[in-house]
């Protein structure tokens, strides 16, 4: 699609062979950390003054880093499949020499403390950290829609402004404009399965605890998961791989898949595009082995709790990280959006919030049951494709605009790992994402998922982009 100008833009060095296609050129010496690295922070001032994913950019840094990790491999020190790799992190994490604006004017850095435990595996790696990605405020908004520092564009329309979904907004438009091999997400309600839906990347929903939050802002520690956005499941694959210090996945066999899809809830209302590309894609699964099982609305925990639960944990959960004296001082600064539903929880009594918390309990090991001889369910991740921001400023436009985590939220309070990617290659429009839950603590299996399905439906190419000058 159009842009301001045109210029040349420098090839995406992680476009044809992804990041495990990179990780063999750099060992063969085809390329190196510092030309990839080099490659991305010139995509990034060529095209972000129009897309605006990040927030802080490292090139100094980076570019130190990139170099290091060519000396190394060159003495002959490998620390990995992510060596040398340039990726972004959202910005609700902290990085150390980086600051942390969490997505708001608000000062918060305190609250998400020093560099964490996923950053620091990342960096043991080899990974080199170009810089931080723009979020939702607080990482609490499902459009990636942020008054208070800015929106970044989907890079599948450059000519409307359309959400890139949230709340890792920056991390899926970076991706998806090939600035970075990848980048790190957070998922509450579906902050990572949103925005790659809606981005056309794989976004990983890892189990609750295992990834350790340490060094992140904790919206509510009871539902946060951390993860990363990529191009393919081979490269969530591989970046899962490396930082569980587990086999990389490798595929599953399509004719051993039971999946189950629940129609009632998860396939209502949805965008006529939306239906089009998940229903294909649902045949392409059929016919090419994988058994569908047609679930009705008995067979899983009703999904519609979501509307009494989520808000009920989350909004004390966030008001307790912010603290009540601060976000009173800082609230007319807020985004909209964000503030009203952090304020949610000022009028949550602590029995209602007990109650909410006991209920999520409960409602695990009813799912786990439930998934328990399939694996995995398989519904759109969003009932929408990426709308135009001009579009909220209706009460139609933005009350469509509320349901971008419908279809998330569920997994979240039924405790499972998940994945979205992309079907848009069914139709000729924006990204479609196709969303598959598994139950908790089945992450490798959920990727081994994604890789299979992912060889059945193919891979939709790269939106079309030209330098901004």
């Amino acid at each position: 699609m159009g842009v301001d100008a045109v210029a040349k833009l420098p090839e995406d060095p992680f476009e044809k062979g992804g990041i495990v296609g990179f990780a063999e050129d750099l060992r063969a010496g085809r390329t190196s950390s510092e030309a990839a690295t080099l490659a991305c922070l010139e995509r990034i001032d060529a095209l972000d003054s129009k897309i605006g994913a990040f927030q802080h950019v490292a090139a100094e840094s980076a570019l130190r880093t990139a170099q290091a990790m060519d000396g190394l491999l060159r003495a002959g020190t490998d620390l990995g499949p992510l060596m040398g790799v340039p990726m972004a992190v959202k910005d609700i994490y902290a990085v150390e020499g980086m600051p942390t604006t969490n997505g708001s004017l608000i000062e918060s850095a305190d609250i998400t403390g020093p560099e964490g435990s996923y950053v620091k595996s990342l960096k043991r790696g080899g990974a080199v950290v170009l810089g931080k990605t723009k979020t939702v405020e607080f990482a609490l908004g499902a459009t990636g829609v942020n008054e208070a520092r800015g929106t970044p564009w989907n890079p599948w329309d450059l000519d409307t402004h359309r959400f890139p979904g949230g709340s890792s907004s920056g991390s899926a438009a970076a991706t998806a404009a090939g600035m970075c091999a990848f980048a790190l997400g957070s998922d509450t309600g579906g902050s990572i399965r949103i925005p790659a839906a809606l981005c056309g990347l794989f976004g990983l929903k890892t189990s609750v605890g295992l990834i350790p939050t340490d060094g992140v802002f904790p919206l509510s520690p009871t539902l946060d998961s951390l993860g990363p956005l990529c191009r393919t499941a081979a490269d969530a694959a591989l970046v899962h791989g490396a930082t569980s210090a587990i086999p990389m996945p490798q595929p599953a066999a399509a004719s051993a898949l039971r999946l189950g899809v629940p129609r009632d809830f998860f396939f209502e209302d949805l965008d006529d595009a939306v239906a089009g590309c998940v229903e294909k894609a649902l045949a392409a699964l059929r016919e090419a082995g994988v058994e569908l099982v047609e679930l009705t609305a008995e067979d899983l925990p009703d999904p519609r709790e979501r509307e009494t639960v989520f808000p009920t944990i989350v909004g004390p959960e966030v008001l307790a990280s912010l603290g009540i004296d601060r976000f009173t001082a800082g609230r007319d600064g807020m985004d909209s959006v964000t503030a009203m539903r952090a304020a949610i929880g000022l009028d949550v009594s602590a029995v209602d919030y007990a109650l909410a918390c006991r209920r999520h309990a409960a409602l695990k090991p009813l799912a786990d049951k439930a998934l328990r001889n399939l694996d995995g369910i398989v519904m759109p991740a969003t009932p929408m494709v990426a709308m135009p921001l001009a579009d909220l400023q209706a009460p139609e436009g933005a009350a469509r605009s509320m349901a971008a985590s419908r279809n998330t939220q569920p997994g979240n309070l039924w405790n499972l790992c998940g994945i979205s990617l992309p079907v848009h290659q069914y139709g000729s429009g924006l990204p479609v994402g196709l969303q598959i839950l598994c139950r908790h603590g089945m992450d490798a299996h959920a990727l081994s998922v994604g890789l299979a399905v992912e060889a059945i439906v193919g891979r939709p190419g790269s939106p079309v982009l030209a330098a901004v000058v």
